[in-house]
C-alpha cells in the first residue's frame, strides 16, 4: 500500500499530538505576567497559517468568541512569534524533527539538493 502523502508536504496546521511530539518542547515559555489565554497549539497553528498565506499580520484570520472578540489580539501573536525567533526555537524545531526522521530511519537524503540560492557567482569568471 502507498505511503500517505500527509507527510510530503510542508504542514500549515498541526495535530495537538504532533505539535506535542515534534515542536512544543522546543518553545521557550514566558516566566513573567499573565500566561496566554490560548495555547500554544493555537498560537503556533496561526503563524503556520501566517507564513503558508503570506498576509500581513493584521489581516491574519484570527477566530472570534461569542462576543465577537477576537480571542487574541494579532500584535501578541507577533511579540510570541518575535520571542520564538529570537531565542532560536524555530531552528531547534527543525533540528528536532530532522534528527527524529533520522532516528526512526525515515530520512532519504537521496531527494536533498541544494538550489543554488547561496552560490556565489562573479561576473566573468573563468569556470
Amino acid at each position: 500500500m502507498p505511503e500517505s502523502k500527509k507527510y510530503q508536504s510542508i504542514p500549515i496546521m498541526l495535530e495537538e499530538n504532533e505539535f506535542n511530539e515534534f515542536v512544543f518542547p522546543h518553545l521557550t515559555k514566558g516566566s513573567r505576567g499573565p500566561g496566554t489565554k490560548i495555547t500554544f497549539h493555537r498560537i503556533f497553528n496561526y503563524i503556520l497559517k501566517l507564513m503558508h498565506t503570506g498576509c500581513q499580520w493584521k489581516e491574519l484570520p484570527i477566530e472570534k468568541d461569542i462576543f465577537g472578540k477576537s480571542e487574541i489580539h494579532y500584535t501578541r501573536l507577533f511579540r510570541i512569534f518575535q520571542r520564538w525567533l529570537r531565542n532560536g526555537c524555530f531552528d531547534n524545531i527543525f533540528i528536532g524533527s530532522v534528527y527524529k526522521l533520522f532516528e526512526n530511519n525515515l530520512l532519504d537524503t537521496d531527494i536533498i539538493h541544494g538550489d543554488g540560492s547561496t552560490t556565489t557567482a562573479k561576473k566573468g569568471a573563468i569556470t
